[in-house]
């Protein structure tokens, strides 16, 4: 399947202009890869640096964009709502500027029980600026509810 081809809206329970991911680049049941190019009129971002606090949605949007592709096209249901569990070792190497693209990576460490537990790499143009681990807490409701 062509991935990035895949409209992000359709796997995603946030909506513009909270949207912090553009495209899906790679999805396994372990792995998955995102990228979102960081824009001048982003909600996020002051003066041309993007708050680091966006750094974790989109991180959270990734594990949401791997839910929501299983959900709408293995399972054929609609999208879950989820919700950040916990943030740990997290490590932020540099500040990201306006025009630059983040290339998010998440590894799949443990799920049971509608928690998920990843890794996340976040890049620009190869250079790693986050580390972190994330648990996300999958709920029963409906996204579009």
């Amino acid at each position: 399947m062509d991935f990035a081809s895949i409209d992000v809206q359709e796997l995603l329970p946030q909506r513009p202009p909270f949207v912090m991911i553009d495209k899906l680049l790679n999805f396994d049941e372990v792995n998955t890869t995102t990228c979102f190019q960081v824009r001048a009129d982003n909600i996020f971002v002051e003066g041309e640096v993007l708050n680091p606090c966006a750094l974790v949605e989109n991180i959270a949007q990734t594990c949401a964009a791997r839910m929501g592709y299983i959900n709408h096209y293995i399972y054929r249901e609609n999208v879950k709502l989820g919700f950040i569990g916990s943030v740990r070792d997290l490590i932020i190497l540099r500040d990201v500027k306006v025009g630059e693209v983040l290339t998010t990576a998440i590894e799949v460490m443990e799920e049971i029980m509608g928690l998920t537990l990843v890794r996340a790499t976040v890049t620009v143009a190869g250079e790693t600026i986050v580390t972190a681990e994330m648990k996300i807490a999958l709920t029963d409701i409906d996204a579009a509810a």
